[in-house]
């Protein structure tokens, strides 16, 4: 369901660093559906890309040159209350909480909760949305105090 990477090394990073800054002049052609990689090595064996999977790529590139892991989670993937948890950054009670209160759809399996990845996006765009709100209204006010905002 979920691949997760370990924090990369020093190195990794120098090395995903290195990768994304070869490969990134190729993102820039946008008209392309596809992007031919060509393998190092004695046969010098070459796949096709699609273009989706090459900008995730280079996007998982540029966070393991920043030193963070990597977590690919499918869009229908079902998740447990501490997945899901660890992927809004809360403690699993708080999210228990969330789904008590109706705020976050799930179903039960057996005693066990579930959450659905797109439900769990979703709460987190409108989550998001409201915190950008919620800070556009603080510097409105700022300004209008002459506070420097």
């Amino acid at each position: 369901m979920t691949a997760t990477l370990e924090l990369p090394t020093p190195e990794t990073a120098h090395e995903a660093q290195e990768a994304l800054r070869e490969l990134s002049p190729l993102a820039t052609r946008r008209a392309r559906r596809h992007v031919r990689l060509r393998a190092d090595g004695d046969n010098g064996a070459s796949v096709v890309v699609p273009r989706a999977a090459f900008d995730l790529f280079l996007e998982i590139l540029g966070q393991m040159a920043n030193g963070n892991a990597v977590t690919i989670v499918p869009i229908h993937a079902e998740l447990t209350t501490q997945q899901a948890a660890d992927l809004l950054n809360v403690s699993r009670p708080f999210l228990v909480s969330l789904l008590e209160k109706g705020e976050l759809p799930h179903r039960k399996v057996g005693t066990h909760r579930r959450v659905l990845y797109a439900d769990l996006a979703a709460y987190k765009r409108a989550q998001d949305q409201r915190s950008r709100e919620a800070l556009d209204e603080l510097t409105r006010q700022a300004q209008e105090l002459g506070l420097g905002y």
